[in-house]
């Protein structure tokens, strides 16, 4: 919705008061707003504290719901939770390194602990989405970063090699391993990426 002169002219012309009550309304209706503005108004925090907190509670909740759900069925709704936790990290904070660096993170603990029974196809489809993202997200990035992601990246690498059926799976789905090294991910991977989703593949 775009807001006409006429209607930013009646907002400011609120008074003082009128404007606090305006927006303390606002924010009970919005979690995510409300949040972020603690975040960046008074929050002794900061996105690097939070990132290091969000570290530790992905791969301790994953350790929960590997040992709750034994079956794929069960274990990736489970999966998807967390990683909801990691898009409200990055509303609230803008942290856009965390968000490459802690999808890769949810990314590599989750196979490192993939249920023994059940189908897994679902759950591989959804992590080559999230790879794919992340080579994606980090194009966008300071080349600066690509050394601190080198690590999560080489993980990732390392549990799909583990993998058979999951390392066959990527390569049918059109991911490059090489592509797994920051300065290796081609300019074009997000053309890349609907040119792979056009063919009918990553579903």
């Amino acid at each position: 919705m775009e807001y006409s002169k006429e209607f930013k002219e009646a907002i400011s012309n609120f008074t003082s008061g009128e404007k606090d009550k305006l927006i303390i309304r606002l924010l009970k209706k919005d979690r995510i707003l409300s949040h972020r503005l603690y975040f960046e108004l008074i929050d002794p925090e900061t996105a690097d504290d939070k990132r290091n907190q969000m570290e530790i509670s992905i791969k301790e909740e994953i350790s929960i719901v590997a040992k709750r759900f034994g079956r794929t069925k069960y274990f990736l709704p489970g999966i998807r939770k967390i990683s909801a936790k990691i898009t409200e990290h990055v509303k609230i904070t803008t942290d856009k390194f965390g968000e490459v660096s802690l999808t890769l993170l949810l990314i590599s603990e989750t196979l490192k602990n993939v249920p023994k029974t059940g189908d897994h196809y679902k759950l591989y489809i959804y992590l080559l989405n999230k790879i794919f993202r992340s080579l994606v997200l980090t194009k966008k990035l300071d080349p600066d970063y690509y050394l601190d992601l080198r690590e999560n990246f080489e993980e990732v690498e390392k549990q799909i090699i583990q993998n058979k059926s999951l390392e066959q799976l990527t390569l049918h789905n059109g991911l490059f391993l090489s592509w797994l090294e920051p300065e290796n991910i081609p300019e074009e991977i997000d053309q890349i990426l609907k040119g792979i989703k056009g063919e009918g593949l990553l579903r």
